[in-house]
């Protein structure tokens, strides 16, 4: 009686064991993600940027040995566009993501923002650090977050955070009006800022269907719809046109 008991024991310790087996659903692979790269370009006649007339201010003048010109709209002779927000616009869903530790950095040099077009998380520190001689002042103006305008004096560094999601928030400098740079808030971190090349590179999507958007400060949003699979990488081309008088 004793053996059979220990037969029972046995033989229902394995079915456990084999249910939960069954029940049990595998991890996922870390290279279960997807991508999507691509580029952005001007089609039409490419602007010629304004030149930026910084005599008000000696202190910013004397550190060009040649004329300093507008960052509006910047692309090269193949219509290559740089400084344009490319980004998730729609289909992560619930997905919630960290904020990130480090900071993000922007840089007054020369009483020009470097770089024009910056993209962090939200509640992401941003630092912006004053490289001058001279006094400047922050003022982003957002739509959907906290206005602030804070002095900075030469040699120090400002930390700003916004709390929202927002594209295309203004930072000015009021002491110099022809200071100007953009923010693009993000609360996911599937967003580009596309370089001399125009490029962009979304990796480590899940894989989904999803809407991605290009923003240019002064050409708008051009969006695109695309699904992409699991290990799949996509490429998406954007095309603004040029305004006149742009």
């Amino acid at each position: 009686m004793k053996r059979n008991y220990l037969l029972r024991v046995m033989a229902l310790a394995v079915a456990v064991a084999t249910m939960g087996a069954s029940s049990s659903t595998p991890a996922k692979s870390g290279t279960d993600t997807a991508a999507v790269k691509g580029g952005v370009k001007l089609e039409g006649a490419i602007p010629t940027p304004a030149r930026i007339n910084m005599s008000s201010d000696v202190a910013c003048a004397r550190q060009h040995n040649t004329p300093m010109l507008s960052e509006e709209i910047v692309a090269d002779k193949t219509g290559a566009l740089q400084n344009v927000v490319v980004y998730v616009a729609d289909g992560l869903g619930d997905r919630t993501f960290d904020v990130p530790t480090e900071p993000v950095v922007i840089t007054q040099k020369g009483c020009v923002y470097q770089p024009h077009v910056l993209a962090l998380r939200v509640n992401q520190k941003l630092e912006v650090i004053n490289s001058d001689p001279c006094l400047h002042n922050i003022h982003p103006t957002p739509a959907n977050n906290r206005e602030s305008n804070k002095a900075q004096n030469a040699g120090s560094t400002v930390e700003e955070t916004f709390a929202r999601e927002e594209i295309g928030i203004p930072l000015k400098c009021n002491v110099h009006p022809w200071m100007r740079s953009y923010l693009a808030v993000f609360k996911h971190p599937y967003f580009a800022v596309t370089g001399k090349d125009g490029s962009f590179d979304l990796s480590n999507l899940p894989p989904g269907t999803y809407t991605i958007s290009a923003w240019q400060e002064k050409l708008g949003t051009v969006s695109q719809k695309i699904t992409v699979g699991s290990n799949e990488t996509k490429t998406l081309q954007f095309v603004f046109k040029a305004k006149a008088g742009s």
